[in-house]
């Protein structure tokens, strides 16, 4: 069933984050981390279970090219800076490509981080989900974890929902937290938006 989230609604789900045209939204709820802009069927993949001393959110931004498309850049675990420009490189280190599969990515310099090694959890190619989890790595972003969906609209595009559960770091708050979290993935959704949506023009994914 195609899903439509009027302009307002994706407006008001951003936080605030200089250069990447994002807008304030309200802490989601804990200790239950939920996403009610999607269908329930794929709600369920939003919900997350937080601990006190950890903080949820999620992202949602429309793509205009087909599921299809998008999901052909999604799904490329093995090459997420194709989109993600924060991550220099990123080599497979255990796996090919299915379940289970390791990867170390080497992150830009500028961020409190260098390196993060990775495990994929889900990738469905039915129903569109993809999940990592941080298990390793030089960075302050412990126990992180991340769930992508993505839903057709009515007009032929898509949908990408990605939320995510992270550890507060030591000497940080939950907004501060929450805050610089969603700045990235908003960020690297847009960059997914602007990828996709040259492939669907005939453009080429970088390698």
């Amino acid at each position: 069933m195609p899903l439509t989230i009027p302009k307002s609604s994706l407006q008001q789900k951003r936080l605030l984050a200089a250069g990447c045209g994002v807008s304030p939204a309200k802490p989601l709820p804990s200790p239950a981390c939920a996403v009610h802009a999607v269908p329930d069927a794929v709600a369920r993949h939003h919900e997350h279970a937080v601990a006190g001393h950890q903080c949820c959110s999620a992202v949602v931004q429309a793509v205009e090219a087909p599921v299809q498309t998008v999901w052909s850049v999604v799904r490329r675990f093995d090459n997420p800076q194709a989109y993600k420009h924060f991550v220099k490189s990123c080599h497979v280190v255990d796996g090919n490509g299915d379940v289970g599969t390791l990867r170390e990515v080497q992150v830009v310099s500028g961020l409190p981080a260098a390196t993060s090694t990775e495990r994929l959890e889900i990738l469905d190619d039915e129903r569109h989900v993809l999940s990592f989890r941080v298990v390793g790595g030089k960075h302050r972003l412990a126990n992180y974890r991340s769930v992508t969906t993505l839903h057709a609209d009515s007009d032929g595009g898509t949908v990408v929902v990605e939320s995510y559960v992270v550890d507060v770091p030591p000497g940080n708050t939950t907004e501060d937290t929450r805050v610089f979290v969603d700045t990235i993935v908003r960020c690297n959704l847009q960059s997914l938006a602007r990828t996709a949506e040259s492939l669907a023009r005939g453009g080429r994914l970088s390698p």
